[in-house]
């Protein structure tokens, strides 16, 4: 069970319906154009659509380029998904990997709850390695969900 020391959250009402929001988060051609954080790239080796199950790597860049391979481990359209990401080299993946990028909508009045969620209870690397790296994350968060805002509205 994750702990509050392994997860961050942020909340935003979005003045757009569930289905558009979710349209734009299963779709990982879109992910560059919602990060926050700067560091995605371009989808490679990706469905159109994301469903459970489904893989999807992506170009990453924090100083150096790599890329990653997720995996869907939530769904529920228009109501929840969320993705795995793990390094897409065989030794990378055994060391590091594992944190969950998690995405809930609920419909409320004016439009939309966005809850997104920064999850490292399941990461391989020690917690101790990704925790400083939260307030940077929270705020590449909260401009994914301003950005999130400005493509469906």
């Amino acid at each position: 069970m994750p702990t509050s020391e392994d997860v961050e959250t942020v909340e935003r009402v979005i003045p757009a319906p569930p289905e558009k929001i979710f349209d734009l988060l299963a779709d990982p051609r879109r992910h560059r154009d919602l990060d926050g954080s700067g560091s995605v790239g371009d989808a490679k080796e990706s469905p159109d659509r994301l469903s459970l199950g489904a893989e999807f790597g992506m170009s990453m860049k924090i100083g150096i380029s790599y890329t990653m391979v997720n995996e869907v481990i939530e769904f529920e359209e228009n109501r929840r998904i969320a993705w795995q990401p793990r390094p897409a080299s065989k030794l990378g993946a055994l060391i590091g990997g594992g944190r969950i990028w998690r995405y809930e909508l609920e419909p409320v009045d004016g439009g939309t709850q966005v809850r997104e969620s920064w999850d490292i209870s399941q990461e391989r690397l020690p917690k101790w390695m990704m925790r400083p790296a939260r307030n940077r994350t929270r705020d590449a968060m909260e401009k994914t969900l301003a950005r999130i805002e400005e493509l469906v509205t």
